[in-house]
């Protein structure tokens, strides 16, 4: 069973880090030019959609991980932008999609 568990692993690892470059990349035109506004993918939706397969106690499991390695992301980006007190919470919660106290 080790070889499901490091496959997901290393997807979640990829649908994590994937958000980040795409952060980082400039935009070379405005989004309003097009007539819509793409919505970014959060991270708490990034992790139900890796969790969607799994049913059970894995689900709950994998969810758990995902969402606390999330929150370090989160935090990591707070911290390298010098955010503090409640603005950091705030810009937690953003980051995260929500208010971060949702479980399954």
């Amino acid at each position: 069973m080790k070889l499901p568990s490091a496959a997901v692993a290393a997807s979640l690892v990829c649908l994590i880090i994937a958000p980040v470059f795409a952060q980082t990349a400039p935009t070379t035109a405005p989004a309003a030019s097009t007539g819509t506004v793409p919505v970014p993918a959060t991270k708490h939706v990034t992790c139900l959609a890796t969790t969607q397969s799994l049913k059970g106690q894995d689900k709950r499991d994998q969810m758990q991980l995902c969402m606390a390695q999330a929150r370090v992301d989160c935090l990591k980006q707070a911290i390298d932008q010098k955010v503090v007190g409640e603005p950091r919470k705030s810009f937690i919660k953003t980051c995260l999609g929500g208010d971060g106290t949702e479980q399954q």
